[in-house]
């Protein structure tokens, strides 16, 4: 497969709208890969939290519209992002589009874990619910956005439910950059699964962007790995390796604990 990781600029002399656009365009500039992946609340910035509510869309929205066009016209699977929805009671949450290369909604994610201890995100948005998996044809997908990375029973979870290639949809701080690519190589490992993490560039909101999106193999090798600026991040890398790996080293099958209630001998 091959994967285009678009580490998206958030500049806050940039309008949501002429953003959109713009995304939508290295996109479609994309055209030839397989699987293109954009960062976490790209559209407004991730740690923007007075604009969130103004910036506020429906699922089937702007973001959702010209992004579904974009993988259409592109003829890839995308993973758009996050954008903040606003459901139909009102609640805001973090929520990632996957699309097909027909442009059709293959998958919605809401953000699990919400970061901000008290404040921010963790106050200003509903938690999601449900692990989210999406069956492409090489490979099945489980998603994850940013903090959840600091949470193993997640993509645990996501492996139990077939995922293979773990896609972290991001906008992580610079400042804690190490942790970053300490977790992402982590939860390849543990879970014997590809990690695509994309991360966002810029500044949001005065909290400097990590950057450095990083694909893992299920090895626990880097592939691939962005700087700190705008860029897209390509890599080809053979889906049936994590499949390979886990027969190899059947670590997964000696689990214990996590499973179904059971005696331990």
């Amino acid at each position: 497969m091959l994967a285009s990781l678009i580490q998206i600029a958030v500049n806050p002399d940039e309008s949501v709208n002429s953003r959109r656009e713009r995304a939508a365009s290295l996109v479609v500039a994309q055209r030839g890969a397989d699987l293109v992946v954009l960062p976490e609340l790209w559209p407004v910035g991730a740690f923007a939290y007075t604009a969130f509510a103004d910036e506020a869309e429906p699922l089937q929205g702007p973001t959702y519209d010209i992004m579904a066009k974009a993988a259409a016209e592109a003829g890839v699977w995308l993973h758009a992002g996050s954008f903040v929805e606003r459901a139909e009671d009102g609640t805001l949450y973090n929520t990632s589009l996957v699309f097909s290369p027909e442009g059709e909604l293959a998958a919605s994610y809401r953000k699990i874990h919400r970061f901000g201890f008290d404040k921010g995100e963790a106050v200003l948005m509903g938690a999601g619910e449900e692990l989210v998996t999406v069956a492409l044809p090489e490979t099945t997908l489980g998603i994850a956005t940013c903090y959840d990375l600091r949470f193993p029973e997640q993509f645990r979870g996501l492996v139990d439910a077939g995922a293979e290639t773990l896609i972290v949809a991001a906008g992580w701080p610079e400042r804690r950059r190490s942790h970053w690519t300490l977790l992402a190589q982590a939860r390849a490992v543990e879970n014997q699964a590809y990690v695509l993490a994309v991360g966002s560039a810029g500044t949001h909101a005065g909290v400097e962007q990590a950057g450095h999106s990083i694909v893992v193999d299920p090895w626990g090798e880097v592939l691939a790995e962005a700087g700190g600026a705008e860029e897209v991040l390509t890599v080809e890398f053979d889906p049936a390796k994590a499949t390979a790996t886990r027969e190899q080293f059947p670590a997964l099958k000696d689990r214990r604990l996590g499973l179904a209630p059971r005696r331990l001998a």
